[in-house]
């Protein structure tokens, strides 16, 4: 695993995540889940071939956090 995603998870326990999207394109990332953080960089960018993994962990983290 990669430190820019081991970053993400570690921003997502922190409570610092607020949403997601998905996007047809951002940058040069096509199709992109787009994560939204309170702090800075506050989007951070996922690619398809991650879509599963951050679905199961997204998934996990309980309503209204």
């Amino acid at each position: 695993m990669h430190p820019y995603h081991n970053t993400i998870k570690q921003r997502i326990s922190n409570s610092e995540f607020v949403g997601y999207e998905y996007v047809e394109k951002y940058k040069n990332i096509s199709p992109c889940l787009l994560l939204h953080f309170s702090t800075e960089p506050k989007i951070r960018p996922i690619r398809k071939h991650k879509f599963k993994e951050y679905e199961k962990i997204l998934k996990e983290i309980p309503k209204g956090r």
